[in-house]
């Protein structure tokens, strides 16, 4: 009975959030689908499904989607932690559509702006100008968004820890050694903490402090 009973709080809770564990659904066969392709073709595949500024400048609608549908590293199983952690939360809390939005601010805003930047740097000698087919997929920057937005869900106190913590993973490595990549990953947290008209009305801040003595007593 017991086992029964997890099985239907865990039903219960992907029912709760659908948009995110469709989502996992997807960046799961598609996965599987890479794990079967042969390693030269896969890197032309994946570049023909990136937002490099040579495939946005061809079809900038399909390349923002699909570079939303694949998983450069091949590895699934951290999403599907990662999703769970932070993702189904925010979309339980904000509902399908408010989070649906703030994904797609982070995910096309950061990688126009980021490429914007790249092309800025190869007219300037910067970069490469094989840099425009830099292969430039996957779902971080809507996480890195998602993640941001999560911390308005955090009763004050602890929102503040939450956030500092989030700026100092993302800021980190764009303080140390800067890469266009990492220059998303912390635009896409701004952007996330700039969707803050989208969380107002949503409910009580979680408070750890309450839950910490539910648990207790």
């Amino acid at each position: 009975m017991r086992i029964l009973r997890g099985l239907s709080g865990v039903r219960a809770y992907v029912r709760s959030a659908p948009g995110t564990y469709v989502w996992l659904v997807v960046l799961f066969v598609t996965t599987v689908a890479l794990h079967h392709m042969p390693p030269e073709f896969e890197e032309h595949f994946l570049r023909r499904r990136s937002t490099n500024l040579h495939e946005l400048s061809r079809n900038p609608v399909r390349a923002l989607v699909a570079s939303a549908m694949w998983i450069e590293s091949g590895h699934w199983v951290p999403y599907a932690v990662l999703y769970t952690v932070f993702h189904a939360p925010a979309e339980r809390w904000l509902g399908t559509a408010r989070w649906l939005s703030v994904c797609a601010l982070a995910h096309v805003l950061a990688s126009l702006v980021s490429e914007g930047v790249l092309l800025e740097a190869i007219r300037r000698g910067v970069a490469p100008h094989t840099a425009v087919f830099t292969l430039d997929i996957g779902v971080s920057y809507a996480l890195a968004g998602v993640i941001a937005v999560l911390g308005y869900g955090i009763a004050v106190p602890w929102r503040y820890a939450y956030l500092a913590a989030v700026l100092v993973v993302f800021g980190l490595p764009l303080a140390m050694g800067p890469s266009f990549t990492d220059f998303g990953h912390f635009l896409a947290v701004l952007i996330g903490l700039a969707c803050y008209p989208l969380v107002r009305g949503r409910g009580k801040a979680w408070n750890p402090k309450e839950t910490l003595a539910g648990l207790r007593g």
